[in-house]
């Protein structure tokens, strides 16, 4: 056994229930790990691309196919076993990811659906309120977009090695031995499809990163980071800014301001201006409290301070004073995402003069005065209180550290969950399919449950987009990542796929999922039926398998 070599048949109940939540909570904590590391290297321009396109989706996969891996390892004949845990995992968390966290992303996410077939995703407000229930399920909804539509069609594609490995598994019976022979070249077949389906999907993926079409999960990972206090705001940005500006060949240096508060008031480049505003615009409506499409000095300055800026009274009063055009003592969205690109260059090029001890006396005595009020404050000693290079630094740092750590705890706690779940199913004379379906998916996949959630209730067209398609999403790297460790099982170990039910389960709601958001909308009410899939989904194969069917 890797990892804690506590035996769970040892211990009674109360020691039973003790292990399995803290082991629970141990792949838990790993999984958020892991999730929250891939996030933070999305804020590396170089590095997001990979990540967005590959790393995501392959890591946050990695906790069930640990508990896979291990549920096949030991003797033949407890690894025989022991796999039905693996099947249930892997069942458990493909069907209820897409199921009950899209049936509540689907009711979190809900706004007004206009003429049937639109989201108002644009009114304000987005939902009023309804005269029935009826009203609520038919007239509310999500849209459901293109990449959407394709995810669910790759999803579908990827069954083809369950269908490949049923072709044996349907007329093969006996003992597993016999079986396991007959399946063993099928499995063979089962596993290179897997591969190639792996490397085709991770490939597609990172093409489709590299030309931007994920930019609203990125775009919603910088939102979310600033939101929870993760990072600044110029550390969050700057380094994309400086890309792009790179890029464009329009970079503006530190050395070519005459001083830290005298800035160019131009606008940003239209690729900065858009990234900024797509990320900003949000906020800015939150922060106008008066819904008149405009900040003042003072909402400006709160604006900044609490997206961790360290900015004085008097540079805010400087910089909104260039920024205020007509004077009104207000900006409107535009102006304030010029002050915002503005306040980036100021902070890289406080940075810059802060690590060069050669600039004058005068540059440095400014720089002082600028810090002096922020240095009277106790603020917290985390990534958002760094300059926006030290920042960038500390993120990877942090994420590199986050994900080695969150994989390590996956490795060392999967294989003991696994006799924790086996031996559970023993105590309750239950198959331990029935009880890692269920069990597992709340340590493996509650980060990804509570992370579309989270985009979910924002209630816009993008923010749906990346809920949803992190679901849709998890069931085609399962169908690739964690199938290829299965099918790797049975044909390098001579063991018996004998899950008939459970296949057809698993693939008749990817299917059903699959044509559901081919549809441009999702209403409410057809998201909670998926819901009610999950539960259905076990007494479908509770049915199969009494029928006979392995």
């Amino acid at each position: 056994m890797i990892g804690p070599t506590i035996e769970p048949s040892e211990v009674g109940l109360t020691g039973l229930l003790w292990l399995f939540l803290s082991y629970g909570y141990v792949l838990y904590y790993a999984s958020n790990l892991i999730g929250e590391g891939s996030e933070l290297l999305l804020l590396v321009p170089s590095l997001a691309g990979l990540v967005g396109g590959v790393v995501l989706p392959l890591l946050g996969a990695v906790p069930d196919g640990a508990i896979i891996l291990f549920s096949g390892l030991g003797s033949l004949e407890d690894a025989q076993e022991s796999l039905s845990v693996g099947v249930g995992a892997l069942a458990g968390s493909t069907i209820m990811l897409l199921t009950v966290p899209l049936a509540l992303s689907a009711w979190r996410g809900k706004v007004d659906l206009l003429d049937g077939d639109k989201a108002n995703y644009l009114g304000r407000p987005k939902l009023t309120d309804k005269s029935s229930m009826w009203a609520t399920l038919t007239k509310t909804g999500v849209a459901v977009s293109d990449p959407i539509h394709q995810s669910g069609a790759i999803m579908m594609a990827t069954t083809i090695p369950y269908f490949l490995i049923q072709v044996p598994a349907l007329y093969l019976h006996g003992p597993s031995e016999e079986v396991a022979a007959g399946e063993h070249w099928w499995a063979a077949a089962a596993f290179c499809i897997c591969l190639i389906g792996l490397f085709f999907y991770m490939r597609l993926q990172l093409q489709m990163s590299q030309e931007g079409q994920d930019r609203g999960k990125r775009m919603a990972v910088v939102r979310k980071l600033l939101q929870k206090g993760k990072v600044s705001l110029s550390g969050a940005v700057a380094s994309h800014v400086q890309h792009v500006e790179e890029q464009m060949g329009t970079g503006v240096s530190s050395s070519e301001y005459q001083s830290i508060l005298e800035v160019d008031p131009r606008r940003p480049p239209p690729a900065v201006f858009s990234y900024l505003k797509e990320i900003l615009a949000d906020a800015f409506m939150t922060y106008d409290e008066d819904a008149n499409g405009h900040l003042d000095e003072g909402e400006s300055f709160m604006f900044f301070r609490d997206f961790h800026e360290a900015i004085s009274e008097e540079e805010m009063k400087d910089l909104f004073s260039k920024f205020d055009s007509d004077k009104s003592g207000t900006i409107d969205l535009d102006e304030f995402i010029g002050l915002a690109y503005a306040l980036i260059k100021i902070q890289v090029a406080k940075e810059k003069m802060a690590d060069a001890p050669s600039h004058n006396n005068t540059r440095a005595v400014i720089a002082d005065a600028a810090f002096a009020e922020i240095e009277e404050e106790e603020i917290p000693e985390d990534l958002s209180a760094l300059p926006p290079e030290q920042q960038q630094v500390a993120i990877k740092q942090r994420a590199f550290t986050m994900l080695a750590l969150g994989t390590t705890l996956v490795v060392l706690f999967s294989d003991p969950m696994v006799d924790v779940m086996q031996e559970i199913a023993v105590r309750a004379n239950l198959s331990p399919f029935y009880v890692s379906f269920i069990l597992a998916p709340l340590a493996s996949n509650a980060s990804e449950v509570i992370s579309s959630q989270y985009y979910a209730s924002k209630k816009t067209s993008k923010t749906i987009q990346v809920s949803l398609s992190a679901l849709v999403g998890a069931a085609s790297t399962n169908n690739t990542f964690c199938l290829s460790i299965f099918m790797g099982l049975i044909f390098f170990r001579g063991l018996a796929w004998q899950y008939t039910a459970e296949t057809i389960a698993i693939i008749l709601v990817e299917f059903l999922v699959g044509f559901l958001v081919r549809n441009k909308i999702l209403s409410t009410g057809r998201g909670l039926l998926i819901g009610a899939v999950f539960p259905l989904s076990i007494a479908l194969v509770a049915t199969l398998e009494a029928l006979g069917f392995d």
